[in-house]
């Protein structure tokens, strides 16, 4: 399968090397994007470097609006063949007995309600049923979602953990329309999420208790992104890759 593919939060980390990777693959790339435009430009540049078409495109996922304008522009660049979830937010390491309100609420709606909304769209142009040729949804959870963060973000945690439970719902939901819809679940992985939640450190404080004794990667997460939008997993829908070093 090769095509459009989308990724959200696609100008730095795990979208990033994710775009640069599928586009090398043959796929052309529309990288969804809050902020940071040079750096989205940038994955651009990459991208078409390695002979792929690429846009980028500024979206606020919080807003369905910006969500439907998003996939509107995706559509004048090509046919989606591919989504891929991948923009999130963390929180700075709280207890729940700290939390705002507005804290969670804002975690909820870019983290839970945002990727819903990207794959409501999705859906509505792979289906077959909607006139679609099929396609690929592979969702960016998180070993959150395993592990609940005590301590630090449990609202992370449970973001992802409702991403996983749409995973599997959405998965059965369109499976004989020609959907396939999994999720990778990644670890500590050396991007600067964890600084955008006020913990730089975060990853030499736990690298010590990683089984492998050492963080991950994005290219190693953009891999198992890259192998679930191939054909090569054409018979696995509803799936979890776990990408964490054991932990």
């Amino acid at each position: 399968m090769r095509g459009t593919v989308l990724i959200t939060g696609g100008s730095r980390g795990i979208g990033a090397a994710t775009a640069v990777l599928l586009a090398q693959q043959g796929w052309h790339v529309c990288v969804g994007y809050k902020s940071g435009h040079e750096a989205a430009e940038q994955v651009v540049t990459e991208c078409e470097k390695r002979g792929a078409r690429a846009l980028a495109i500024q979206t606020d996922l919080a807003h369905e609006a910006e969500v439907v304008s998003l996939f509107d522009q995706v559509d004048k660049f090509g046919t989606l063949r591919a989504l891929v979830n991948n923009a999130g937010i963390v929180g700075p390491r709280n207890r729940v007995d700290e939390f705002s309100y507005e804290r969670v609420v804002n975690m909820m709606v870019v983290n839970v309600v945002g990727p819903i909304m990207c794959a409501r769209e999705a859906v509505r142009r792979m289906s077959t049923i909607h006139g679609g040729s099929g396609g690929v949804i592979v969702n960016v959870s998180s070993a959150a979602s395993r592990l609940g963060s005590p301590g630090e973000y449990v609202d992370y945690a449970a973001s992802k953990g409702a991403i996983d439970t749409m995973t599997l719902g959405l998965a059965k939901e369109v499976a004989g329309e020609d959907i396939r819809v999994n999720a990778v679940r990644p670890g500590l992985i050396d991007t600067g999420i964890h600084a955008s939640g006020g913990q730089p450190n975060r990853l030499e404080e736990l690298e010590p208790g990683i089984p492998m004794k050492r963080r991950g990667h994005s290219i190693e997460v953009a891999e198992a992104i890259a192998w679930l939008c191939s054909e090569k997993a054409s018979y696995v829908t509803g799936a979890f890759i776990d990408i964490s070093g054991g932990r």
